[in-house]
C-alpha cells in the first residue's frame, strides 16, 4: 500500500503537469471508485479549472476552482498516473479524466479495486472524515508533541505507528524501518519507552520517511509515480521483507512477528524486548 513517501512523490509529480489545466470530462468507469458525489458528483468539474495537488496522510488531494477536491486513496494497488489520450485504456483503468488542451490524461488505476475516490466541496479537512479524523503529519509533529501522544498509550508501538488517528501517513514499511533505525521493540508499550527512546523514534521517524521521498518511496509491487517511473527506498531496507537475512548492524537473523494482525520484521538482537519491570521503570523516567 503506497504511504506517505510514495503519495507524496505522486503528487509531486502529478502538480506540474495539472496545474492550470481546465476539465473537459471524467469518466468514470467503475462506479463504486466514487464514495461521494455531492452535485452531480464528477460531473461537476468541467469546466473547472485544477489549482494543485498536495497529500494529507496516505491520501492524494486535487484541488478545483470553486472549492471543489478530488480525495484518492490509493489503497493496495491504485496508481495515478498522466497518460497519453492516444494510448487505449487497459482493463484496469477505473477513472478518466480528460483536459479541453488535449493533453496528458489523468487515468486511475487500480488492479484489486480497493481504492476509492470522494468528491467534496468546501475545506476538505472540515466536510470530509476521512481527512477530519486523521492524526498530525509525522514530518510536522515537535519532539514535545510526540511525547504527548505516546505517554499516556499503552497499546504496541508497532500497531500505534500504523493507526491513522495516532499519526497520519506511515504503514507497514515504514514502521519497520523506524523501529529499527531507532532500536526500538515492535511490541514495547508506547507508555513504557523511555526519554531517550522516544527522542531516538521520532528521529528515526523524521529520517526514515525524509530519505524515502528523496529516493521517490518503495517499489515492492504495483507502486510508480505519476509519470510511470519506480521509486528506489526498496533497496535500502534494513528490516521489511528481510526475514532470515543477517542484519546490517549486528549479524543477527532478520525475524518477523504478527503485530496487530500485520507482518512485522525486526532484529532480535538491535531491538531486544523489555522485561515488564525494566518497562514501569522507564515509564516512571519520562
Amino acid at each position: 500500500m503506497p504511504e506517505l513517501p510514495e503519495v507524496e512523490t505522486i503528487v509531486r509529480s502529478l502538480g506540474p503537469g495539472l496545474r492550470g489545466r481546465v476539465i473537459d470530462r471524467a469518466e468514470l468507469l467503475f462506479k463504486p471508485l466514487l464514495r461521494r458525489r455531492p452535485g452531480g458528483g464528477l460531473a461537476g468539474l468541467a469546466g473547472r479549472r485544477v489549482l494543485g495537488a498536495r497529500r494529507r496522510g496516505k491520501l492524494a488531494l486535487l484541488a478545483f476552482e470553486g472549492g471543489w477536491t478530488l480525495v484518492f486513496h490509493l489503497k493496495m494497488t491504485g496508481q495515478l498516473l498522466l497518460v497519453d489520450g492516444r494510448e487505449a485504456p487497459d482493463k484496469h483503468t477505473r477513472l478518466i479524466i480528460r483536459f479541453r488542451d488535449g493533453g496528458p490524461e489523468l487515468r486511475f488505476r487500480d488492479v484489486r479495486k480497493f481504492g476509492f475516490l470522494l468528491c467534496v466541496s468546501g475545506v476538505p479537512e472540515e466536510s470530509c472524515p476521512e481527512l477530519s479524523s486523521l492524526g498530525p503529519e509525522p514530518l510536522d509533529i515537535t519532539l514535545e508533541d510526540f511525547r504527548r501522544i505516546l505517554r499516556p498509550r499503552k497499546g504496541r508501538i508497532k500497531s500505534l505507528l500504523l493507526d491513522q488517528t495516532v499519526i497520519a501517513g506511515i504503514g507497514n514499511i515504514y514502521a519497520d524501518e523506524i523501529l529499527f533505525d531507532s532500536r526500538v521493540h515492535p511490541e514495547t508499550p508506547a507508555a513504557a519507552l523511555s526519554a531517550k527512546a522516544v527522542a531516538r523514534l521520532w528521529g528515526s521517524t523524521r529520517k526514515i520517511l525524509t530519505s524515502a521521498v528523496e529516493a521517490k518511496g518503495s517499489s515492492l509491487s504495483d507502486y510508480v509515480d505519476a509519470d510511470g517511473q519506480p521509486g528506489s527506498f526498496q533497496f535500502f531496507h534494513k528490516a521489511y521483507g528481510r526475514e532470515g537475512e543477517r542484519c546490517g548492524r549486528c549479524g543477527a537473523s532478520i525475524r518477523r512477528v504478527v503485530v496487530g494482525g500485520r507482518s512485522t520484521f525486526f532484529c532480535p538482537k538491535c531491538q531486544r524486548k523489555r522485561r515488564a519491570r525494566m518497562q514501569v521503570a522507564q515509564k516512571v523516567s519520562l
